[in-house]
């Protein structure tokens, strides 16, 4: 099994907007990586790729040895907060966390407990996902994202709406999930306790990879 992330050449283009072109890298299994660019510069659209969200115009990518798109679909064992939407709103973090655990059985209720108290949220908190602040919504999508101990997990903003405490706590997430061998992919914008933890910086614009720089 290979023990890298294999980006070739990915290409994606939307109603004649190229969003990704031809970005190439590779990614050793168990660091972490940063990527950073302005809104639209196609970080996202690079994370849905690698996580087999969107198909790839042309190039292809390879997680630790399965392509995907052949192989797999997606990275068999991935963690991904891209956005703070696809909860049940009717429910509560706890009652989400346990249903989205059900779906692969690799955590029941006690990681959902504990991925919600690692996030700064309340497991028993009875209030729906509805009377959530984007805040805690935020916590609740990193929640769901570490719950199954995943060995890729994908963070794009993961700061967003989050006060210093918040930010603290993803520094902390990032720094524990990396010491027990997770790979982690991290985009965000002009937060130094985040951006600290990079092994390695990569920037885009306008859907290029322009530089990385090791730390």
């Amino acid at each position: 099994m290979s023990d890298e992330i294999r980006v070739s050449n990915a290409t994606k283009v939307i109603k004649g907007r190229t969003v990704l072109d031809g970005v190439s890298l590779g990614l050793s299994r168990g660091g972490v990586y940063g990527f950073l660019g302005i809104n639209g510069s196609g970080k996202t659209m690079l994370f849905r790729a690698i996580a087999g969200l969107i198909h790839l115009t042309t190039g292809s990518v390879e997680v630790f040895g399965k392509t995907i798109g052949r192989d797999c679909d997606y990275p068999p064992n991935l963690g991904l907060s891209l956005d703070t939407t696809g909860f049940w709103e009717d429910r509560t973090a706890l009652s989400n966390l346990t249903f989205l655990a059900s779906i692969r059985g690799v955590a029941g209720e006690p990681e959902a407990r504990h991925a919600l108290e690692r996030v700064g949220l309340d497991p028993y908190d009875k209030r729906k996902v509805s009377a959530f602040s984007m805040g805690m919504r935020q916590r609740l999508s990193l929640a769901q994202a570490v719950m199954e101990a995943p060995e890729l997990l994908i963070l794009d903003e993961p700061t967003n709406a989050l006060d210093v405490d918040g930010v603290d706590m993803v520094a902390r997430l990032i720094c524990t999930e990396r010491d027990r061998g997770c790979t982690v992919l991290v985009s965000c914008h002009n937060e130094p306790k985040v951006e600290a933890l990079f092994d390695q910086t990569y920037h885009l614009y306008e859907g290029r990879l322009t530089e990385g720089e090791k730390r």
